[in-house]
């Protein structure tokens, strides 16, 4: 029986919590669609035969056969068709840009709003999750073993695909948790922990081992990965260490990275009423950047109870590089942008701590190297913001541990591991890399795009090789 289409050009909205309420909580503030809700969004997709949403996807998900399913009210037909391509999809439904991938295709969007493919997503896993009571299918072994260092989006991704084959992979995760930034740096209010673990147990029932606390280049380096008889190493290790301005007062206390401060209220739990973990509880806040990591800590600190939270960025609104989606849920949540400005020097009291931000306005003039307009200081212009906690989120590099420890492993001028570019195949034999480890901070959906292609890589290389 055919479908009957939806035309309406709006796709459905997601339910929110409150602005006012959910400030003040780390519950998640998206609530996700109704049954009714999926199967009416998912009617509005017109099942392209020349799918262009899928070839907008780094994991090159089937999005029209998963969607079609939704429609037919078949969940999880539509699940396996995402599981196909994506060991994260929970994940990915939630933290994902859909914006400015799949959705920017979606043929829907020409005339109107393009299919809500995301939200999509994320119901569909959650249904799985909340129905299922089958175990998957474990694999048969192929006797070959592979390492993969770093339990983030990218090495769990390159886990799940190569443990799918056969393969004998153990995760080595340098922290106490698996799960990378889906644990440490994305808050509970955009992604709930327990969302995470559900993925990674997934993983784990198909064969994939991890061991935590096992920091490599310390406890055990990659030559010593192959010594026990991995046959490749995959290295999806990220992008921890944090970049400062190296401006004055920057060593002041109540200067934090955004790294610092989201790992101590994520992974260390310092949100909830009783915890260990010391964190400044800030009266007034700026956190200077414009990412979603930006949004993440501006929105993490208002729930950590700041009266005022500014985002300081030294380019405009339209410039600001983090989700549409994000922007608008940090200034429903009552989020002060102070665009067009940049610090220029941290202001500490007789105690070392932070008591300002000296500022300078900022205005746009010709586009740089990136494309974008050079943020051009105004004269005159300078000011002081009352503050007492600085956070510091203009990005992120590799820690330069797996390289030191790596003799022939070759990385570029900013400490990012060199590859072909095509399958994560590194400098060195065997050895592959991927995600922030390769290319800088970046999505998680894109460090899962290349944990897939290197996983590809992998397999053909032992294959030939065996």
């Amino acid at each position: 029986m055919a479908i009957q289409r939806n035309m309406d050009p709006k796709k459905c909205p997601m339910p929110v919590q409150d602005p006012q309420i959910r400030r003040n909580n780390f519950n998640e503030v998206a609530l996700g669609y109704t049954y009714d809700m999926a199967v009416n969004e998912a009617k509005r997709c017109l099942n392209c035969k020349n799918k262009p949403c899928r070839s907008a996807c780094p994991v090159q998900i089937d999005i029209p056969a998963f969607i079609e399913k939704v429609a037919n009210e078949d969940m999880e037909g539509a699940y396996q068709i995402i599981a196909q391509s994506s060991s994260l999809p929970a994940v990915c439904g939630r933290v994902c840009p859909q914006e400015t991938q799949c959705e920017s295709k979606c043929v829907r969007g020409i005339k109107g709003e393009p299919v809500g493919i995301g939200r999509l997503e994320r119901f569909v896993a959650d249904y799985h999750r909340e129905h299922c009571t089958e175990k998957p299918e474990i694999p048969t072994p192929n006797g070959h073993k592979v390492a993969v260092i770093g339990a983030g989006p990218s090495g769990l991704t390159a886990a799940g695909d190569l443990a799918k084959l056969g393969y004998k992979v153990t995760v080595y995760e340098a922290l106490h948790l698996a799960g990378g930034v889906l644990v440490y740096g994305i808050p509970e209010f955009r992604l709930p922990k327990i969302i995470v673990q559900k993925e990674i147990d997934n993983l784990k029932s198909i064969g994939v081992d991890i061991e935590t606390n096992m920091v490599i280049g310390k406890v055990l380096t990659i030559d010593e990965l192959f010594e026990m008889g991995n046959e490749a190493v995959y290295i999806g290790s990220g992008a921890g260490l944090p970049r400062f301005m190296n401006i004055p007062g920057e060593s002041l206390k109540g200067v934090y990275s955004a790294n610092e401060y989201l790992t101590r209220i994520n992974l260390m739990k310092a949100y909830q009423k009783g915890s260990k973990t010391p964190i400044k509880h800030s009266k007034k806040v700026a956190v200077v950047g414009g990412g979603n990591v930006a949004m993440d800590a501006a929105r993490s600190a208002k729930r950590m109870g700041a009266e005022e939270v500014y985002i300081v960025y030294r380019r405009g609104m339209q410039e600001l590089p983090a989700r549409k989606e994000e922007v608008e849920h940090a200034e429903e949540e009552g989020i002060i942008f102070k665009t067009l400005t940049n610090p220029v020097e941290v202001l500490g009291d007789e105690n070392g701590d932070v008591c300002g931000m000296k500022c300078v306005e900022m205005e746009l003039g010709e586009p740089d190297a990136s494309g974008r307009r050079r943020p051009i200081v105004k004269e005159g212009s300078e000011f002081t913001l009352d503050v007492d906690t600085m956070i510091m989120s203009i990005g992120t590099s590799p820690n330069p541990l797996i390289r030191s420890t790596t003799p022939g492993l070759e990385t570029n001028k900013h400490g990012c591991i060199v590859t072909n570019g095509d399958d994560g195949l590194t400098t060195r034999e065997g050895v592959y890399a991927g995600g922030d480890a390769v290319t800088g901070a970046a999505t998680v959906i894109l460090a899962m795009g290349a944990g897939k292609a290197a996983a590809k890589a992998i397999d053909k290389y032992i294959r030939e090789k065996s």
